[in-house]
């Protein structure tokens, strides 16, 4: 079964959408592991600031299943299909990775970009699963991490447990 890496963030009742995001999450694919919760400026806008982590789970779905259930989590905690890239929102639900597939078919890209441009998406990941390999550039999420350029790193780790 692959092993998937869903990235979540919230900026609008993040201390309710987060944990109920994450049973949702446990409801489809059981067991699951999580990051830590950082705590990041918005990006692109003026807004409050986001919690985002990551979710490790592992399911025999399609893909584009998974992906279609992470939308149906994002609409019933708010999100409109009509939200802007970057706006506050209730919940985002990213599926970053799936096993070493490779996918860019419209709105499903894996492994997604943000891995390698957020500290957001790339700090947990590393977390969580600093020797799995990036199935493209073929480098460990720790060495991405650590060769990430942090000079303008304005995040704050939380130690918060997020259920």
């Amino acid at each position: 079964m692959p092993t998937g890496f869903i990235s979540i963030g919230s900026n609008i009742d993040k201390e309710i959408h987060i944990p109920s995001s994450i049973t949702a999450l446990q409801k489809q694919f059981g067991k699951v592991v999580l990051s830590s919760i950082y705590e990041t400026e918005a990006v692109g806008f003026d807004g409050e600031n986001f919690h985002n982590l990551i979710v490790q789970f592992e399911s025999g779905l399609a893909a584009k299943t998974v992906a279609k259930m992470l939308r149906e989590i994002e609409l019933n905690h708010g999100r409109t299909r009509d939200s802007r890239k970057y706006a506050a929102r209730t919940l985002d639900l990213d599926l970053v990775l799936y096993g070493s597939l490779i996918i860019s078919d419209g709105r499903l890209q894996i492994p997604r970009d943000e891995i390698e441009r957020y500290a957001f998406v790339l700090e947990p990941l590393a977390e969580i699963a600093p020797n799995s390999m990036h199935p493209i550039i073929q480098k460990s999420y720790a060495q991405l991490w650590q060769e990430y350029d942090k000079s303008n790193l304005k995040q704050l780790k939380l130690l918060a447990n997020p259920l």
